[in-house]
């Protein structure tokens, strides 16, 4: 097939082989297995061959990306998935992205799409409904955790410049002093990745383990302005830094707090958790993840800002054939990375309207009564040793075998954790915590109950006790 034009006639066809693997993966992601059997090894060796002189027309790749999908593809959006922070679909999401590429809108400028600008627009003021944000904040959808660091950070950056008297968005840093950054041991590896694709510096960034530190190292700064960063759920342990002391700080030695809310901002959603975002709404900027509990699909990131004049400073762009920065119709390119975009809103907009807020409120108190169960059910098992309180959604634990001396049981666990993801019916990879190595599942997909941390907890403690004893007796 020499021109794509000569596929016209396979355009029904194609879409309904394109529905039908979707209805069969949604149909079974609540049963199959995270991983299929085999899966990992037969991609390393897959190759896709040579790049095709002439094409077959698009029914038969696109039955080899079906069979591949189904055979395949892990279901990272399922029910049984805790190996990140990862959410699922939600069915009017889902169904919403299938519009999104149909309609294929760029939503980067409001003539090249007038509804995605509208939509994002909307959906932008929703969310900073949801998180209870001052009517102030605005921002963008980006497409992830990271850009919406980026985003924000950037603002900071401009903010920062500002009252050096430069411009470092037009003029670059020349001979301007260094970005002072401040943050504690929860920073997260993409606002430090972000800090430094900014020109701040990723070793600059200074890592403060108690206020008491952090306020020295802003005193000291004798009023000069600089960037301080609070972690709203690490991973590991869903932790928090106590945001409202910190902007007591930003307020009181002249700083731009950033709040890294990518899951944890969703805590602001109940009465039993959000103390643990409280001050969130004094930040000069946030950031969190749609592909997270928002449950909208990859890629998808929100950032916010208390003045929207910064993400401009950074972000506008000007030529003959563009709107003006300053016109009234939203333009999102110019207070954010990207210039041609997808238009995220319509699966956020779409979300929001189906669920609202007391949809949202009702799955993230399931959610953090699963964990609490999760949480149970590893406090009851001999074998097995909580490592951390539960604090949001995230459970840290290990497996604690008798008889296996201390300074065998990180090995034992990474192998568990290694033989876990290889099963694959269910996955939670490991981590460290507190120089142990262990498991953190975050229950964050929609779809997800009970029975689906237990099975966690069954297959864990079926690995471990396959071991044999002699195996224990050589590994202590």
């Amino acid at each position: 097939m020499a021109d794509p034009l000569h596929d016209l006639g396979e355009v029904q066809q194609a879409l309904d082989l394109a529905a039908g693997l979707a209805r069969d993966y949604v149909e079974g992601i609540g049963e199959d297995p995270v991983q299929p059997a085999g899966s990992d090894q037969r991609l390393q060796e897959f190759d896709g061959g040579a790049l095709p002189e002439e094409g077959e027309g698009s029914l038969a790749p696109l039955r080899e990306l079906a069979e591949l999908g189904s055979e395949l593809a892990t279901r990272s959006n399922g029910p049984r998935f805790f190996h990140f922070v990862v959410g699922g679909t939600t069915p009017a999401s889902l169904a919403a992205d299938w519009i999104t590429s149909a309609l294929d809108q760029n939503s980067g400028l409001w003539p090249s799409s007038p509804l995605g600008s509208r939509l994002e627009a909307i959906a932008i003021d929703w969310l900073r409904d949801l998180f209870e944000l001052p009517e102030g904040f605005s921002g963008a959808l980006v497409t992830g955790g990271t850009m919406a660091h980026f985003t924000c950070l950037a603002g900071a950056r401009s903010w920062w410049a500002e009252r050096h008297g430069i411009d470092v968005d037009e003029d670059g840093f020349g001979g301007a002093p260094a970005i002072p950054a401040f943050t504690t041991p929860l920073i997260h590896q993409s606002a430090t990745k972000s800090l430094g694709l900014l020109g701040v510096g990723r070793s600059t960034v200074k890592q403060c383990a108690t206020l008491e530190e952090l306020e020295a190292g802003l005193k000291a700064l004798d009023g000069a302005p600089a960037i301080l960063v609070a972690t709203a759920g690490e991973p590991n342990a869903a932790a928090f830094d106590p945001i409202d002391r910190m902007a007591d700080l930003a307020e009181k030695y002249n700083a731009w707090l950033h709040v890294d809310g990518a899951f944890g901002l969703f805590a602001q959603l109940t009465p039993a958790t959000r103390h643990l975002t409280a001050g969130v709404e004094r930040a000069h900027s946030v950031s969190s993840d749609g592909h997270k509990w928002l449950n909208v699909p990859h890629d998808c990131g929100f950032a916010f800002a208390r003045e929207r004049r910064y993400l401009v400073k950074a972000f506008t762009e000007a030529a003959a054939y563009l709107p003006a920065h300053d016109d009234q119709r939203p333009s999102v390119a110019y207070y954010s990375a990207e210039g041609s975009r997808r238009a995220r809103a319509f699966t956020v907009w779409a979300t929001l309207k189906a669920y609202g807020r007391e949809g949202y409120r009702a799955m993230v108190e399931r959610h953090v009564k699963i964990a609490k169960h999760l949480a149970s059910r590893v406090d009851s098992e001999p074998e097995l040793e909580r490592l951390a309180d539960v604090t949001l959604n995230v459970v840290t634990f290990r497996c604690r075998p008798d008889g296996v001396p201390e300074d065998q049981l990180d090995e034992l666990n990474r192998e568990l954790g290694v033989e876990l993801l290889r099963d694959g019916r269910v996955f939670a990879g490991t981590t460290t915590y507190e120089g142990k190595v262990s498991f953190r599942p975050a229950i964050v997909n929609w779809r997800t109950r009970e029975a689906d941390v237990d099975l966690l907890v069954d297959v864990l403690l079926e690995l471990a006790r396959s071991r044999s004893p002699r195996e224990l007796r050589a590994r202590a």
